[in-house]
């Protein structure tokens, strides 16, 4: 199904907002699961709620609003968001999972697992990946060495390097004394990498030179390490929409550390993701303003 903003300039008024461009990204995530409401079947229906449950949709806007300010205007930019969007939600369905985290609540609700079983958890997070990739893979407006690269992106950012060996050293490696730096390595794994990919694809749709991309790494980072000492520090919230106290007995930078250090850190990550920010963009932009929102309390 094609999708009904085909043919709008992404900086036209329609896309003024980020609200906007949110309910853009909302439809068209809809758009591309629409074929598995077709089939009333379990893992059909565990992908689109666990997809469209609410969520802060983080890395597809910074994807988003990373090529706009770049130049880049392609209605294409829905659909590479929403390919980061499934791959990011398959993620949370494996940490989740019993032999993971054994979590029983994300966004607010039931996890996959509790609502439809481990084996149509495990189901809908292959069929998620699938869909991502074969959606940038036909995504409409790049040039296919384009397409390719993305591809490529997203699958080191999940790949053995990636988010899996940071999944695997957060179960096998956080209950034993780690150092700082390794548990900042993994920070990067886990989280880093899906940002940095999305960080890329955006400089690669807006065809942005050597420098713009290196520097966007060093957001993505940065940005990455940010957002896992923020969550690390809101761990024992319950108003998340997640489990409390998952991180109790792990080796985390709170636990190491101490919160106020992490703050201070936490401020560090934010100060270096603003200032490679402001090579690329200047001191004001969309991006710069969206990622300030994220850590309100920070800065």
């Amino acid at each position: 199904m094609g999708s009904p903003f085909t043919g709008l300039a992404f900086d036209s008024v329609e896309f003024a907002s980020l609200a906007t461009i949110r309910q853009a990204l909302e439809t068209r995530l809809e758009e591309l699961l629409s074929d598995t409401n077709e089939n009333d079947d379990p893992v059909s229906q565990a992908m689109r709620s666990s997809v469209l449950a609410p969520g802060k949709r983080i890395r597809p806007l910074l994807l988003m609003l990373a090529a706009r300010d770049l130049g880049c205007t392609a209605p294409v930019l829905l659909d590479l968001g929403a390919s980061v969007e499934m791959i990011h939600t398959a993620s949370l369905i494996l940490d989740d999972l019993p032999c993971m985290d054994n979590a029983s609540m994300r966004r607010g609700r039931l996890t996959v697992h509790r609502q439809y079983g481990e084996d149509v958890a495990m189901l809908a997070v292959v069929a998620l990946l699938s869909r991502a990739f074969g959606v940038v893979s036909e995504a409409a407006g790049l040039s296919s060495e384009r397409r390719a690269l993305m591809v490529s992106l997203l699958s080191q950012a999940i790949g053995a390097q990636g988010l899996v060996r940071g999944q695997y050293e957060d179960l096998h490696e956080a209950h034993r004394p780690r150092s700082v730096t390794d548990v900042m390595t993994t920070n990067s794994r886990k989280t880093g990498a899906l940002f940095q990919a999305s960080m890329r694809m955006a400089a690669l749709a807006a065809g942005a030179d050597r420098a713009a991309t290196d520097a966007l790494d060093r957001v993505a980072l940065a940005l990455g390490q940010a957002y896992q000492l923020c969550d690390d520090l809101s761990d024992c919230s319950p108003d998340h929409g997640k489990d409390a106290d998952q991180d109790r007995d792990k080796a985390t930078l709170v636990n190491l550390l101490g919160a106020e250090e992490v703050r201070r850190l936490l401020n560090e990550q934010l100060e270096e993701a603003d200032r490679h920010l402001t090579i690329v963009y200047g001191p004001r932009s969309a991006l710069g303003n969206f990622m300030r929102s994220l850590f309100p309390h920070s800065w």
